[in-house]
């Protein structure tokens, strides 16, 4: 490396100060906040959330007494939404309530219809429209993305932007309201933002209504903010539609006077230099409801055109199979930005759920399908068992809700033993069903306020800490409400959530095979290569493997093992396996999961997702993940592979305390939620929700899943068996940058990068760090391990060694000239490269690879012998997998 001589690189140095400072700024020190928010305080344990703080500060306060908190009797007086406004939804479930009553029977015996419709049409609003005040959370991660996020831009159709209404599903996978038109201009009414408006006649939305579900009054919200008088709305606690399923819009209690004055809607939608400002106040926040993740097309009934659906066409479960997270993220689509560049590593329908929480690991995952909840409860009680202990215990159970004869409350013993289903693709979520629920709203925005004192949002460089479900309690009314309708929600699932069997779709029959003897050949073919992980239905033999109702804890390695070595190598297994595939009832109550952890090792499939550290012991969600997941031993080594040439480049040691496992996905419906894996990786992307689409895409993906040489990709890389395969490694597609625009900096720090605007990371706009080559592996820079350790001298260590890679990184950049050949240019970042990997706190870059079942490219740790399935035995399984 050249030597770093003061006189000729003072300007690198100067710039590395320069940066070191904004990062203290934006990691340590809280943006200015109006007077009346600073009633609300701001360290941890003590803020509270928007509607405690304009309680306290109305005239119609009064403490809370005994053991109710003012978070308590704030709660109490919002009223679940009642009304039925989504009844053609989830195929028209909530129509006939004795259906309803008679699925939620075997839970809540004696339940009637009447509290059967009430309890899920609570439960599906609750997933619709409630927001849980997180709208305050996504207008401060506006600024803490450095602009790259903005949930009003993505709900306004402005002329000459990338999408709109009439492209919001082709172009974002984001699904539009029905009863809604485009905005044809303007709106004065709305400060000139180009809004999507209902239509003429159709039926107003209820949860709008600011008589019945009054809003938090505080800030400017009710005041009078121009001279002309106009006063800006308290709204609705459910906010306003948007005309996006799953965003609502709330006024912005900030949107001052003040703010209304400098507010221009055209700079807003045009300008950079306007809309790239820290200090930028919106007059509506965007708050996020579950269904934005969840609600789409039902698979047995989509839309005939996707940019206009009726409520029929949807349901709540299948998840947000299409949306593009990069264009919903990153709003212009700019390419040469390498955040966009991160984001776009995410497939349709998978994001990093870590990303905001950072964990410093890009680990793209699917939204989950929720289908067969009261089976894959049920499965727990057999090998669910999980123990918690302190915090952990303050997760909330079925026991505090229901009749104490309900089904339901065998899923919690008192005090320390939950049967639990595991949500998230690691089996983290492992403190009951309403624990797993509850923590998808904080992942959203519930009660930022307290959140985000944990970490440092997006950007990291912060000790993290756990948020504790107690001080949530406490101090946020929105919380409380929250947990106080989960149990609903739950019960809604229940009820509804039912396979989508391409039988009963209109023409689906069109689709499955006719070949009877393939069909039942397919089913043997299950039995002995895909039952032991995906089938809730198994020998009595099995449950042995896992004694004390699952093994969870330190021993499971060694009882999966054991299981494992059984499904492999006794004949037995597969003789009373292909009887109860074979059975005429197989599908029946079958969650086609065993839900249990399987070792990553064995699945060879990307491991940054399983071993995500959020849910580790003192980590963001530490309250939310069981002792027996933190006892989770190591699942041993693994080769990884330089993601240039794709060579073995290391033996890799998993992580224990919780990470290294992945539960296996439900097959339920399996022929609508291609592509397959776990980030969406194997098979192609068609934007049309139609049945003819759905199965073409299936088609490809199977037989990539089933074929992994016909898999996509830029390296050949050697799997455990020894064999090479083509491998994905997501790499930039042009020359990008990492932008901080002058907006966002503090103001000393944005005039000192003016004494070096035109050298070669400054702008007049801002610090430009780059330029990054095309075709480098993203997550060269997504996986730097920025995670402060515990302990001063380990402390010490990690900045020193940080500090150095920064360095060498930057000095590389600072050598690569954007004119040159792209070959030079990633000729010079190769030479830092393995600096960055040795750095990664996760080195596995290859994202398509693993789940080798049924060809010769597994390697069985249970030394049973491999050999692949033939073509036929592949295509008649695939036949079976369509009927799922």
């Amino acid at each position: 490396m050249p030597s770093l001589r003061f006189g000729r690189y003072r300007w690198l140095l100067a710039l590395l100060a320069v940066v070191g400072i904004i990062w203290i700024y934006y990691a340590w020190t809280a943006p200015s906040v109006p007077a009346w928010r600073k009633a609300c305080g701001k360290s941890s344990g003590k803020v509270v959330d928007e509607a405690v703080c304009a309680y306290r500060q109305s005239t119609e306060y009064k403490p809370a007494e005994g053991k109710k908190t003012d978070a308590d009797l704030v709660a109490a007086s919002w009223k679940p939404a009642d009304e039925d406004y989504f009844a053609d939804m989830d195929r028209a479930a909530t129509k006939d309530p004795a259906v309803l009553q008679k699925d939620l029977a075997p839970f809540v015996p004696g339940i009637t219809p009447e509290n059967a419709h009430k309890a899920a049409v609570i439960g599906r609003n609750n997933w619709i429209v409630w927001t849980a005040g997180n709208d305050r959370f996504w207008d401060v991660l506006a600024t803490k993305s450095f602009g790259n996020v903005d949930l009003l831009k993505t709900v306004s159709s402005f002329p000459g932007a990338k999408f709109g209404r009439d492209n919001r599903w082709e172009y974002l996978g984001l699904v539009n309201e029905p009863c809604f038109e485009k905005a044809p201009g303007p709106d004065p009414a709305r400060f000139g933002l180009y809004l999507d408006r209902r239509k003429p006649g159709c039926q107003a939305d209820p949860f709008e209504n600011e008589t019945k579900y009054p809003g938090v009054k505080l800030g400017a919200r009710g005041q009078t903010i121009d001279k002309d008088g106009t006063k800006l709305p308290v709204g609705s606690l459910y906010g306003w539609a948007s005309g996006v399923v799953g965003l609502r819009l709330f006024p912005n209690p900030d949107f001052d006077a003040a703010a209304k004055a400098k507010w221009d809607w055209r700079r807003y939608y045009t300008d950079p230099a306007y809309y790239n400002d820290k200090n930028l106040i919106r007059p509506y926040r965007v708050g996020m409801a579950c269904a934005f993740c969840h609600v789409g097309p039902s698979p047995t009934n989509p839309p005939k055109d996707p940019e206009n659906p009726e409520w029929a066409n949807l349901n709540s479960n299948p998840g947000a199979q299409y949306f593009w997270i990069d264009r919903i993220f990153g709003f212009d689509q700019d390419y040469s930005n390498y955040i966009f560049q991160l984001y776009h590593t995410s497939r349709p329908g998978a994001l990093d759920t870590s990303l905001v929480s950072s964990d410093f690991i890009n680990n793209p995952r699917t939204m989950n399908a929720i289908y067969a909840v009261g089976t894959r409860a049920r499965i727990t009680l057999h090998w669910g068992k999980e123990k918690i202990a302190g915090a952990e215990k303050g997760n909330r159970q079925f026991n505090e809700y229901l009749p104490a004869n309900s089904p339901l409350n065998a899923f919690y013993k008192a005090p320390d033993t939950v049967f639990t289903p595991r949500v998230l693709k690691d089996g983290s979520d492992s403190v009951g069903m309403l624990g797993a629920l509850n923590r998808v709203y904080v992942n959203i925005g519930l009660f930022s306020e307290e959140w985000i004192t944990h970490f440092n949002p997006v950007v990291g460089g912060t000790g993290i800490s756990p948020i504790s479900i107690a001080v949530g309690r406490k101090n946020s009314a929105y919380w409380v409400a929250n947990e106080s309708q989960t149990p609903e929600v739950a019960l809604f699932f229940l009820a509804t959530a039912k396979p989508d069997y391409l039988s009963l779709a209109p023409g689906g029959s069109a689709y499955l095979s006719t070949d009877k003897a393939g069909i039942e050949h397919g089913k043997e073919i299950f039995a002995g290569n895909c039952a032991a992980c995906h089938s809730s239905k198994l020998p009595a033999k099995a449950q042995s493997f896992f004694p004390d109702n699952g093994c969870n804890g330190k021993n499971y390695l060694t009882c999966w093992n054991n299981y494992w070595r059984y499904t492999r190598t006794d004949p037995q297994f597969r003789s009373e396996m292909t009887q109860i595939v074979k059975s005429p009832d197989f599908l029946d109550d079958n969650f086609l999961s065993t839900d249990q952890r399987v070792p990553v090792t064995l699945l060879e499939t990307n491991i940054c997702s399983p071993i995500a550290t959020n849910a580790i012991k003192d980590n963001i969600w530490d309250n939310y993940s069981s002792a027996s997941y933190k006892e989770l031993p190591s699942v041993g080594e693994m080769d990884l592979h330089d993601p240039y040439t794709g060579q073995v480049s290391q033996k890799f040691t998993l992580p224990g305390g919780g990470r290294g496992f992945t539960r296996p996905a439900s097959l339920i419906s399996l022929w609508s939620t291609a592509p397959f894996l776990q980030n969406n990786t194997v098979g192609p992307f068609n934007p049309s929700p139609s049945l003819e689409a759905r199965n073409a895409v299936f088609d490809v993906s199977i037989r990539q899943m089933l074929w992994p040489e016909k898999r996509g990709g830029n390296v050949m890389f050697r799997t455990a068996s020894g064999a090479m395969l083509p491998g994905q490694v997501d790499v930039t597609t042009k020359v990008s940058y990492i932008r901080l625009p002058n907006g966002y900096l503090p103001r000393f720090a944005a005039d000192a990068l003016n004494w070096f605007a035109g050298t070669h990371f400054i702008t007049d706009q801002g610090l430009r760090i780059g330029p990054i080559p095309a075709g480098t592996p993203v997550n060269l820079f997504s996986n730097l391990d920025l995670d402060v350790p515990e302990g001063f001298w380990a402390k010490i260590s990690h900045f020193f060694s940080t500090a150095w890679t920064v360095l060498r990184l930057t000095w590389t950049l600072h050598q690569i000239d954007a004119d040159d050949p792209p070959a030079v240019q990633s000729a010079t970042f190769r030479k830092v490269a393995p600096r960055l990997i040795s750095a990664s706190k996760c080195p596995d870059y290859i994202v398509n690879r693993g789940h080798y079942f049924g060809t010769q490219y597994l390697h069985d740790p249970a030394g049973a012998p491999v050999v692949g399935l033939s073509d036929a035995e592949k295509e008649d399984l695939i036949k079976f997998l369509k009927t799922m």
